[in-house]
């Protein structure tokens, strides 16, 4: 299989359902985010941090794959005219979610209660979450006007706002194993 297909030189590409738009269609731009949000969560997993972090990551990377499906996947052509899925594309399911929200009481239940915001930094791997985070809350905006415009499965957009708390949740718990200086955020007063 080779890489290039030249298909995409005159700047459009295909979606799933083989409708062809602009590459810097909405749509485009919501999916590809979330592909740089994956490798940016790649570059967490690759880090020396505990196993059951690196293996939850994985798990993330994976449902991450089919949130990029279902934003890839043009609507008109995602189902039959008797509502039948006619590409099989997979779905977020309440427990992808409940995966992540049980991961950050557990995480939650070993930190101290958080009373300021946090600079992001610390230790690298910490600001690797903090730029995941980051990038994941730009995929929500984008995702979030996609959908707007051509909604799809809401468990997809509530997976992706409730990653980015994942995420936040992930970096404090690594500052605390990695025992580095969590620094809070204390606006000045003017003087």
């Amino acid at each position: 299989m080779k890489i290039y297909t030249k298909t995409g030189d005159k700047g459009t590409t295909a979606l799933f359902g083989g409708t062809r738009v602009p590459k810097h269609h909405i749509r485009i731009e919501s999916y590809g985010t979330i592909d740089e949000l994956n490798s940016h969560i790649g570059l967490i997993r690759d880090q020396a941090i505990d196993p059951i972090h690196k293996s939850v990551l994985m798990e993330i990377q994976d449902r991450l794959f089919t949130v990029g499906a279902i934003l890839a996947t043009d609507p008109e052509k995602a189902t039959l005219k008797n509502g039948k899925d006619r590409l099989n594309i997979p779905k977020i399911s309440e427990a992808d979610i409940k995966l992540l929200e049980d991961n950050m009481d557990s995480m939650n239940a070993a930190l101290p209660p958080m009373t300021h915001f946090v600079l992001p930094g610390g230790h690298q791997t910490v600001s690797f979450c903090h730029i995941a985070r980051t990038v994941c809350r730009r995929a929500e905006r984008l995702a979030s006007h996609l959908n707007d415009i051509e909604p799809f499965q809401p468990e997809t957009l509530m997976y992706i706002n409730r990653l980015s708390d994942y995420l936040f949740v992930l970096a404090r718990k690594l500052s605390h194993e990695l025992q580095a200086e969590e620094i809070k955020w204390i606006p000045k007063k003017e003087s």
